[in-house]
């Protein structure tokens, strides 16, 4: 639809997503995403985070495209914002999970003898575990690390290691029924 589509105006660009010109969306990424880039490292902690950040900001300019009314012309102050709003957001679900690890000792109870047991009968079911599931279930389940700290530090997708936790638990769950039983 855009020939030289850089050349293009924000408003234009802006008024082509709106309407689907995935060309136009493209125009505003390589016109803004270094500056919204920068930014989102001011705002956020490691790469994958500010990645993160990038494409969910310009993803809610895509959705958000028809109402976006831009006040100088420029789409970069609406992007600025809507990336430190998604940084905060991520910040604070961060946070949050960090917040929600239980403390060291409770699980060192000297009389709680079925808590110790639970926790070698799941320690030696997780060792069972192909060696990348092993290491992925360990950074997220015992750690208590976030999916993107564990794609980051075994090399694999966040959706991977998602779809590795889930099927690690499911096969938890199973060991720990058949156990009972």
């Amino acid at each position: 639809m855009h020939e030289d589509i850089d050349d293009g105006s924000d408003v234009e660009l802006l008024r082509g997503a709106a309407t689907g010109d995935r060309g136009a969306l493209a125009g505003l990424l390589r016109r803004h995403s270094p500056a919204v880039t920068r930014y989102a490292w001011a705002l956020v902690a490691n790469q994958q985070n500010v990645e993160e950040v990038v494409q969910d900001t310009f993803l809610t300019c895509w959705r958000k495209s028809v109402s976006i009314e831009l006040l100088d012309r420029s789409l970069l102050p609406w992007l600025l914002v809507t990336c430190r709003n998604k940084a905060l957001n991520l910040n604070r679900a961060r946070a949050k999970h960090a917040a929600d690890e239980l403390p060291a000792d409770v699980l060192m109870l000297d009389d709680d003898h079925e808590a110790r047991d639970r926790l070698r009968w799941v320690t030696g079911e997780i060792e069972r575990l192909s060696p990348l599931d092993r290491r992925v279930c360990e950074l997220c389940l015992i750690e208590g690390r976030s999916y993107a700290e564990a794609a980051e530090a075994t090399g694999i997708s966040v959706g991977a290691v998602r779809q590795r936790v889930s099927r690690s638990r499911d096969k938890l769950r199973k060991a720990g029924i058949d156990n009972e039983n």
